[in-house]
């Protein structure tokens, strides 16, 4: 084989965000699945890692003998892109709370529950969706012990799934509508919740060179600590944007039109 038919060396380490796959406000799912798979397949070429932070699905709850419909050919992308090699992991957003073994066991994830910090490339990462950092709300802090608790999720799978599916997609059509289509805004390295415990936790813990995470539908990278980065991925569903470190470097792009998302 010449070095020009050679594959591409596998050495990049992607991140995306929350896709809300299967979201009832999508003007066309079928479509937009069909963006995400062609994001995956663009990656594959050279993707060591693929992190998928958090609200990959609008909703899922995983039953022990029944698969909610679907979704099929997303699944089908990963089981190939983790078949081929390539590490991937899935952390449990505020919308997929409700992932246990059957994605992991069927796919060949790695399924996240919380935050997470791993070394990529000799750099430390700190991986969050970001929805449980530092929140000040006690009723939403509340909710997420409710829904993370096994008696009430016992609870839950009992009620049947034509009553519990449709009710959920009307609750995050709801507070999708109520917080308005347009695309959100950074609130300010003061005032943003993620990079306040984000700082807190470098004068904690020490100093992380990246800090990655998803939740507010808002791309932006900032400074943080010494000569960390602090990011947050945008969304794949309207931004269409992606984090990628190549070992060197890490940058958020729109995927489309191949531009430095900020």
């Amino acid at each position: 084989m010449t070095a020009s038919a050679e594959a591409p060396a596998r050495n990049k380490t992607y991140f995306l965000s929350d896709l809300h796959l299967g979201a009832t406000y999508m003007p066309d799912e079928r479509e937009h699945e069909a963006r995400v798979i062609e994001m995956l397949e663009s990656f594959a070429r050279d993707a060591r890692t693929i992190y998928l932070l958090g609200d990959v699905l609008d909703y899922w709850y995983e039953y022990r003998t029944v698969v909610p419909r679907g979704h099929v050919r997303f699944f089908g992308e990963l089981a190939r892109l983790a078949d081929s090699g390539i590490k991937i992991y899935w952390f449990i957003g505020n919308h997929d709370i409700w992932l246990f073994d059957y994605l992991r066991d069927e796919l060949g994830v790695d399924v996240v529950d919380g935050y997470a910090v791993h070394e990529i490339g000799g750099k430390k990462f700190f991986l969050s969706h970001g929805d449980g950092l530092g929140d000040p709300s006690k009723a939403y802090g509340l909710m997420r012990k409710i829904f993370r608790n096994r008696f009430a999720q016992w609870l839950f799978a009992g009620i049947h799934p034509r009553w519990t599916i449709p009710f959920a997609y009307r609750w995050s059509r709801h507070s999708r509508m109520k917080r308005g289509d347009g695309i959100a805004s950074y609130h300010g390295d003061e005032n943003e919740l993620p990079m306040i415990f984000a700082r807190k936790y470098i004068a904690e813990h020490g100093e992380v060179d990246f800090f990655i995470t998803g939740h507010r539908h808002v791309a932006v990278t900032r400074p943080l600590g010494e000569h960390g980065t602090f990011a947050i991925l945008g969304d794949c569903f309207r931004q269409y944007t992606y984090g990628v470190f190549d070992g060197k470097k890490f940058e958020l792009l729109h995927f489309f039109d191949g531009k430095n998302a900020k």
